[in-house]
C-alpha cells in the first residue's frame, strides 16, 4: 500500500496558501457514507483551517463514486468556483464491478478537470477492504479528504499565480 509508512493528514503547514479568497466546491459519495463522510470532515476542516471561509465551500452529495465526475462538472458549470474535491470509497467486492467503478471514476475526474480547466482532486479511496478505508478516512493512516484539500488548495494558487 502507498500509505503503509505514511500519514495522509500530515504536511508542511508552512507551504498551504491562504484560501480567503478561493471558492470551492466538494462533490461527496453517498455510497460507504462512514468512509465518506470522514472524508468530507477532513476536507472541510482544512480548507477552513487554511482561510476559506465557510460561505465558499459549495458541498453536494452524488448517489455514489461513479456519479462524481458529472458532480463535478455540474459544479463547475454552474457555480463561480475555482475547484472541485471529489470524495468516494469503492471497496473490493467478489466481481469486477470495482475495476470498472474506480477506473471510471479516475478517468472521468482526469476529463472534467481538463475540460474546465481547473483543479478537481481525486479523494476516491479504492481499498481492498472496509478496515483499509477506515485508516484511510480518520484512522491510522490519517485522512486522504485532508490531503485532497491541501491538494486542491495548491492547485488553486498554482493556477492563479500562472495567470
Amino acid at each position: 500500500m502507498a500509505t503503509a509508512n505514511t500519514n495522509l493528514s500530515k504536511y508542511d503547514i508552512s507551504t498551504i496558501p491562504n484560501g480567503a479568497d478561493f471558492r470551492i466546491g466538494i462533490v461527496v459519495s453517498e455510497w460507504n457514507s462512514s468512509i465518506t463522510f470522514n472524508l468530507l470532515k477532513g476536507a472541510k476542516e482544512t480548507l477552513l483551517k487554511h482561510g476559506v471561509k465557510a460561505d465558499n465551500i459549495f458541498v453536494h452529495l452524488t448517489p455514489g463514486s461513479f456519479e462524481l465526475p458529472l458532480g463535478a462538472q455540474f459544479l463547475l458549470e454552474n457555480s463561480n468556483i475555482d475547484g472541485v474535491i471529489a470524495l468516494g470509497s469503492v471497496i473490493q467486492g467478489e466481481t469486477k464491478h470495482f475495476d470498472f467503478v474506480c477506473n471510471g471514476v479516475a478517468q472521468g475526474v482526469k476529463d472534467v478537470s481538463l475540460k474546465y480547466n481547473k483543479p478537481v482532486i481525486f479523494g476516491v479511496l479504492t481499498d481492498n477492504t472496509m478496515q483499509q478505508a477506515e485508516d484511510r478516512s480518520g484512522g491510522r493512516h490519517g485522512n486522504k479528504g485532508i490531503e485532497c484539500a491541501v491538494a486542491c488548495l495548491k492547485m488553486i494558487k498554482l493556477q492563479k499565480t500562472l495567470k
